[in-house]
């Protein structure tokens, strides 16, 4: 298996099931493969960030304490399994007053670059959205298209020349493609 300097996750649709701006700790669940999905990476000398735009905070749909409450209980699943998580990076900008830090922009990768001393290119991105494989692309990184949450429809938008890497039903498939 190759091992990547740091692998990015997108959040709603990749490591959970997405039912639209996830407002509240009651609303959120992992898929139920996620953890054991990552923890196969991390047992491979694996860590993680995850790259989140969560427009819902600024469209006034997400409460910030809750969107931090949120993110508190994954950082604490992580850490209880084990998993390295190095962060989460989120991005609330509205899509029409999007800055650089909206993916597909490269702002909460290269603020993670610069955190964590991680090589960009030797980073995989995985996730369901065009955003993320355009954001992985630019970055000279390798994508991975998961087609829960948005996948499928991505899948049938993606360009000829926008191919992801791999393209797996799951994020379980996903660690199985990359542990053979």
């Amino acid at each position: 298996m190759k091992k990547y300097d740091c692998i990015f996750l997108d959040r709603d649709g990749t490591l959970n099931p997405d039912p639209g701006y996830i407002s509240s700790i009651n609303d959120f669940s992992f898929f139920h493969f996620t953890i054991p999905a990552l923890l196969k990476l991390a047992n491979k000398g694996n860590r993680f960030c995850i790259v989140t735009n969560q427009s819902g905070v600024s469209r006034g749909l997400i409460k910030p304490d809750d969107l931090e409450e949120i993110h508190r209980y994954i950082k604490k699943i992580f850490k209880d399994n084990s998993i390295s998580l190095l962060d989460i990076y989120v991005c609330i900008d509205h899509p029409d007053k999007a800055t650089e830090k909206r993916k597909p922009g490269p702002g909460m990768f290269l603020e993670a670059e610069l955190d964590h001393d991680l090589l960009l290119m030797d980073c995989l991105m995985i996730g369901d959205s065009i955003d993320d494989i355009r954001a992985g692309e630019m970055l000279g990184m390798d994508t991975m298209l998961v087609l829960t949450g948005r996948g499928q429809e991505t899948m049938s938008n993606l360009l000829e020349y926008e191919m992801p890497t791999y393209i797996v039903e799951d994020l379980s498939h996903g660690v199985e493609k990359l542990c053979h």
